[in-house]
């Protein structure tokens, strides 16, 4: 009966630890990260991009407006279709018709504080033809503070 101690007290330490981990796991961390692009044109493989991006504690706080599309067209209506934001992910859908129709989607999952991936899909059109197709895989990751 000793060991019955000191076996509870370690699974409730490892639970403890667990559950810490996950709360931990809401949102992200502000700070400079490094960010990897992956696209694919109409099933060609593109070049990677890699861009450094500053996420402020503004920007992390709202990770809806920082990571969800901005509508700037002419000649034709947006509509976001589809959202669902959560500390861990933000999926979203905005179409739009018009002169050039759009189709663009994204899903975010954020699943440390110092990382995220993301896959974001576009598909546009000009009169019932498809103009490009376009998926991206993203990957962030915090490498240090702001410069």
């Amino acid at each position: 009966m000793r060991y019955v101690a000191p076996l509870a007290a370690t699974a409730f330490m490892a639970a403890f630890i667990f559950m810490t981990a996950v709360a931990h796991a809401d949102g992200l961390q502000a700070g400079q990260w490094k960010v990897v692009s992956k696209p694919e044109n109409n099933g060609m493989a593109g070049p990677q991009v890699e861009n450094m991006r500053c996420l402020t504690e503004e920007d992390v706080k709202d990770l809806d407006r920082t990571f969800s599309p901005v509508s700037r067209t002419t000649n034709s209506t947006c509509e976001r279709t589809e959202h669902e934001s959560t500390p861990q992910r933000l999926k979203w859908r905005l179409q739009c018709t018009g002169q050039l129709d759009m189709d663009v989607a994204g899903e975010f999952l954020f699943d440390s504080p110092q990382h995220y991936t993301a896959t974001v899909t576009a598909r546009s059109s000009m009169m019932g033809r498809v103009l490009n197709d376009v998926r991206t895989a993203i990957e962030g990751q915090r490498i240090g503070e702001c410069r």
